[in-house]
């Protein structure tokens, strides 16, 4: 059984892939600091509570413990927050990823999985999106991902580091086992905030941009369930323990909903109305975002099983009310704290 080390494995997508590890054969050790992780969604695996920013601890942990593989989800991932503290960003998304990336050389781990994003593309100059589309990330999140692309390359030339950087584009939904789902705080993504304002606790929706050259003018994204996204994790990985190349690969289904489709179908799938008010654009968000998977399924073998909008919205909706739940059971504080 071959142990492999999940750096930020108690964050959402983060836990699902070390479900999926797990179900495949694998060891994961998950790495957290759980400042947005919870201890909980680690399940079964080993957790290990550490800090990327400490390049003597991890460094002692891959060299004494006999990894093959490094798998890295460990990253602050919230856009709008980017460009009011730009700083914030540059320094701990290089920094962790670079203290990782050198204590991966040192124990010899030359196999290593990278949690990319569609944000490296920025504003796409065509739809869907292929892999070779030029890189032109117009937030600071998107950056810090394309430059450890780039460090990866230079690591793969210089030093045999063989990788694949998973570039995803709208994680969403939950475990269908109803054991792992998304918890944000704050909670920045769409589906579950459309779920929160259905759920009536309270919040409205805000529709940002109205006026979008699409159908109905609202933004197209590219939805993808969770469990889809940590299946390509595993197939990457033995991919790569297979002796497969370096490769970069999008995570989509290059299928779109608008906005406007999502809040429709999660008041379908809910039976609830969704309370919510148009507001600006925010700045830098493409009218449409799409992936090309025909990469991931040429490369990967990877075949999608839940992300049809139904199945994202049913397993996100059951974790909700499973979660609220819990929330509110007397003396129970809030559930993964």
């Amino acid at each position: 059984m071959k142990k492999v080390l999940v750096a930020g494995g108690a964050g959402y997508i983060g836990s699902h892939t070390v479900k999926e590890l797990r179900r495949a054969g694998f060891k994961p050790v998950v790495f957290d600091n759980l400042s947005s992780g919870h201890r909980d969604a680690a399940g079964g695996a080993e957790l290990i509570e550490g800090d990327l920013r400490d390049p003597d601890l991890i460094g002692r942990l891959l060299k004494e413990d006999g990894f093959s593989a490094v798998l890295h989800f460990a990253s602050l991932i919230q856009v709008g927050e980017s460009f009011v503290d730009p700083r914030k960003y540059y320094e701990h998304n290089l920094r962790t990823s670079l203290n990782l990336l050198g204590a991966a050389l040192d124990a010899g781990v030359r196999v290593f999985i990278f949690s990319s994003s569609a944000a490296v593309y920025g504003l796409p100059r065509e739809t869907p999106i292929r892999e070779d589309h030029p890189l032109d990330p117009v937030n600071p999140y998107g950056r810090t991902k394309a430059m450890i692309e780039q460090v990866l390359r230079d690591y793969d030339r210089a030093y045999g580091l063989k990788h694949v950087s998973l570039r995803y584009f709208n994680a969403a939904g939950a475990d269908p086992d109803g054991e792992l789902g998304e918890r944000h705080h704050p909670e920045t993504h769409l589906i579950p905030n459309v779920l929160r304002a259905a759920a009536g606790d309270g919040s409205i929706l805000g529709v940002f941009g109205t006026d979008f050259p699409t159908a109905d003018g609202t933004a197209v994204r590219d939805y993808i369930h969770v469990t889809d996204l940590a299946s390509a994790h595993v197939l990457a990985l033995r991919r790569l323990l297979d002796g497969g190349s370096s490769e970069v690969i999008n995570l989509g289904t290059n299928r779109g909903y608008s906005v406007r489709e999502v809040i429709a179908a999660a008041e379908k799938a809910t039976g609830r109305r969704v309370p919510r008010e148009d507001r600006p654009r925010r700045e830098g968000d493409p009218p449409i975002l799409l992936a090309s998977k025909e990469k991931a399924e040429r490369v990967l073998g990877w075949r999608l099983r839940f992300s049809d909008l139904g199945t994202i919205l049913e397993t996100a909706w059951a974790w909700h009310l499973k979660e609220s739940g819990e929330r509110k059971r007397p003396g129970g504080g809030e559930a993964g704290r």
